[in-house]
């Protein structure tokens, strides 16, 4: 066996397990991403002409880093069985751009959560003037935030009680809850963010470490 054989065998074998880990991970950030944009509590404002696109901004950086996952484990799982530095210098460069991307996605979740939260109750004040305005006209925007977010109204729920959920039991301000509700999922967003993003530095450092060793044998042969 060549010197530092064995550890180069460890160090492919961990690279490929963490390599089929990121593919598993990157699934899962594909669908929790896809989950949270068109089938959780955000999902009726998909067709809606005014959408928290703010919002959504931190899940399609998530969504496209998860693909980026599936594909580097490829190159990760490659690199490691075929002892390639070129291919494991790509698998950690794909790795340094998903772990760029994971921490700001994370940081904007955290940091910008006011900014978006204010965003989306801006969007719910102007459905509620709107329909303020011209009450004959209906404002479906406003039904879509009530049924969304199960709540009623501002300070009181009288003016706009043929918009509110009829299941609602008993008045809720919007802007209180809207408040809630996207505080939480900005919190999960970051959460995976950074969680994805410590991941990556596992895989970035078997890469590194499993290409000096390649790097060393071949100077010794």
């Amino acid at each position: 066996m060549l010197p530092g054989g064995s550890q180069r065998m460890s160090t492919r074998l961990l690279l490929s397990w963490k390599s089929s880990l990121g593919k598993l991970a990157g699934s899962a950030v594909i669908g929790f991403g896809l989950w949270f944009r068109f089938g959780g509590t955000m999902k009726d404002f998909s067709s809606e002409d005014k959408s928290p696109e703010y919002f959504y901004m931190g899940l399609y950086v998530l969504v496209g880093a998860g693909a980026l996952m599936m594909a580097v484990g490829f190159f990760g799982c490659c690199g490691a069985m075929r002892e390639s530095q070129c291919v494991l210098g790509s698998f950690f460069t794909c790795l340094l751009v998903i772990f760029a991307a994971e921490v700001t996605t994370g940081v904007f979740a955290f940091i910008g959560k006011d900014v978006a939260i204010r965003h989306v109750q801006t969007m719910y004040e102007e459905a509620y003037n709107d329909y303020l305005r011209d009450r004959e006209r209906g404002n479906g925007t406003l039904i879509t935030f009530h049924s969304t977010f199960q709540c009623c109204g501002k300070e009181s729920s009288e003016q706009v009680q043929p918009t509110c959920p009829k299941e609602l039991l008993g008045p809720k301000n919007c802007i209180d809850e809207i408040e809630a509700i996207i505080s939480v999922k900005l919190q999960l967003i970051g959460i995976v963010g950074i969680g994805i993003a410590g991941l990556t530095i596992f895989g970035m450092i078997f890469s590194m470490v499993l290409c000096c060793a390649i790097r060393t044998s071949r100077d010794m042969i």
